[in-house]
């Protein structure tokens, strides 16, 4: 029997290249001929495409899964769940996981890849279950990457426990590009000698070895690969579908799919691609050995680097990188894929612009090491969780144990609020009920796929940015609004930034965006009190009373971009005792 394909481009492919910014009515005129293929599934929808349908494109995702479940009748639909995560970024209650699996297999899911950031099978098990439960062919993935921590052994003993579970098929899910052809041969062929569930190998063209690691797979015995056409492949996507089905012809691996087909198919997403022409970037379009260096994914690279240029730090980038496998090393070898990524990433880079490790710390990292993401994979440095929690100790239990059900108080909220219009619309608020809300009552607006003629008048002219999303902040969501403020004037008066900073004068460690303040004028805070958080590289970062005082004037506001040395608030010292 030869090899059976996944194909991604309906799903990682564009999301790995154009942030997941296809819109469903160019999957629509395709999707027939794609279920003519003879694929093993379709990878259409889960990951960052529900998010990104109601955040950005004005499109109910359930919706886009109903219509291609429609035009493609004959072929496995799949999806990347994350666990208690699902397609969010936090751990939902167990109500909610049950709840959206079961209308993922009811709208149109066949197959559920599931997997945990850490590797954590107690943030998979439910999920699991619950798509077992519902007759759906359940994925079970396993994390790769490397470290002391992450031997075949342990690989395979995962793989052995997620067969026992119920998992009608393996996937070893690759997401950063790093497993080499002779790695992927020792893998492969020390999971089938234990397991007898098929076994998926799902890379991606980051370090340039994926195909010839697909190659290897194929050799060791692996049963299935994922593939994404040529004009969605290559880059930070997976290897080309056309290419590795040429690659097998003829041999035993051979997959049998029909290359002409297969070459029509191409050609519809070589025309398309060029609609998103301007989505595409250097970064993720081109392989880049500092993945293996250092195991960052490129999209985690083009984030540093953007960070250290807005910061005037870029020529600390070499430093920060050094610092990465340290950071990664005290939080026990998490593997570098969302959220762990940013986590580690933007740890390094406040390591080095303060000068002092672990002087300033995300609320991530603090929640990590309080186990609210499960169990590190090796021992986190003991030194740096004092230096951090002081004496709080990590949670023992699965996360989602500690939250209470969700769904009958938002369905009673949303049924005030007049949004819950069919059972899919209450889970679309639980995952997201700020940006749910404006979707479900049609408030949102599809933004525009940026032209060439588009780019060259937006740099040579200052560009209008308006951007609205949400940010959970301690359980807390917050609906944060930048607009482009040119011209216009703001009663904060801030000090020159040359100027030598006033008295009392709290000033941002870094550069990023102003979330919350958590004090008003005429507060009294003591040295430590947290005063406000701000957002960078997708983490939380608090910025804390230097000293204990009275709040005098507060320079900044929310949804602010505020950079390296701004002055955000006067606290006016005052004794302990006064406070």
């Amino acid at each position: 029997m030869g090899i059976l394909i996944t194909d991604t481009t309906l799903r990682d492919a564009h999301q790995s290249l154009i942030a997941t910014r296809m819109r469903t009515r160019d999957m629509l005129p395709i999707a027939a001929e794609l279920d003519k293929v003879g694929f093993f599934s379709l990878e259409v929808w889960g990951g960052a495409t529900f998010d990104t349908c109601i955040r950005f494109l004005n499109e109910d995702p359930w919706e886009r899964l109903r219509a291609l479940r429609e035009k493609a009748k004959n072929t496995r639909l799949q999806m990347l769940l994350r666990g208690q995560n699902l397609v969010g970024y936090r751990h939902y209650a167990d109500d909610v996981v049950r709840e959206f699996v079961r209308l993922s297999v009811k709208n149109g899911i066949d197959v559920f890849r599931i997997f945990d950031a850490l590797n954590d099978i107690r943030n998979m098990e439910l999920a699991i279950q619950v798509a077992k439960d519902y007759k759906a062919h359940v994925q079970g993935a396993i994390c790769y990457t490397t470290s002391p921590m992450h031997t075949t052994e342990r690989f395979v003993e995962m793989a052995v426990e997620l067969e026992r579970l119920g998992c009608d098929s393996i996937c070893i899910k690759d997401m950063a590009g790093l497993i080499s052809p002779p790695a992927a041969t020792e893998l492969v062929k020390a999971i089938k000698s234990k397991v007898k569930a098929p076994l998926d190998l799902h890379s991606h063209c980051s370090s340039g070895m994926a195909p010839v690691s697909y190659y290897a797979a194929a050799l060791a015995g692996v049963d299935i690969l994922d593939t994404a056409f040529s004009a969605f492949g290559w880059g930070t996507s997976q290897p080309p579908t056309e290419s590795m089905v040429a690659a097998l012809k003829g041999t035993p691996y051979d997959t049998r799919l029909d290359l002409e087909l297969l070459h029509e198919i191409g050609e519809y997403f070589s025309s398309l691609s060029e609609k998103y022409r301007m989505l595409f970037t250097s970064e993720t379009t081109r392989p880049s050995v500092n993945v293996l260096l250092h195991q960052i994914p490129g999209g985690m690279l083009s984030n540093l680097v953007s960070q250290l240029r807005e910061q005037n730090a870029l020529d600390k980038y070499s430093q920060v990188l050094e610092e990465v496998p340290h950071v990664r090393a005290d939080l026990g070898y998490p593997p570098l894929v969302t959220p762990t990524s940013q986590i580690v990433g933007t740890q390094a880079l406040l390591n080095v612009l303060s000068g002092a490790r672990y002087k300033r710390v995300t609320q991530e990292v603090r929640n990590y090491l309080l186990g609210q993401y499960g169990q590190p994979p090796g021992e986190v440095n003991e030194e740096v969780r004092k230096q951090v929690m002081g004496e709080a100790q990590p949670i023992a239990s699965r996360p989602a144990d500690l939250i209470r059900p969700e769904l009958p108080k938002l369905r009673k909220e949303g049924q005030k609020l007049g949004i819950i219009h069919r059972e899919e619309d209450l889970v679309t608020y639980a995952l997201y009920p700020q940006v749910a809300v404006k979707f479900l009552r049609g408030e949102l607006k599809e933004e525009v796929t940026p032209s060439p003629a588009d780019t060259v008048a937006r740099t040579s002219s200052v560009p209008d940015l308006p951007m609205e999303f949400s940010v959970d902040v301690d359980g807390e969501v917050f609906d944060i609004k930048v607009t482009s403020v040119l011209g216009k004037t703001t009663e904060v008066e801030k000090p020159k930034r040359h100027e030598e900073p006033p008295p009392g004068a709290v000033v941002s460690p870094i550069h990023g965006m102003v979330l919350v303040i958590k004090v008003k004028v005429g507060d009294k805070v003591k040295e430590g009190d947290t005063l406000l958080i701000i957002e960078a590289m997708k983490m939380q970062n608090q910025v804390s009373a230097p000293h204990s005082g009275l709040v005098r004037k507060i320079l900044t506001f929310q949804g602010e971009l505020v950079n390296t040395g701004d002055v955000l608030m006067l606290v006016e010292p005052q004794n302990r005792s006064a406070v």
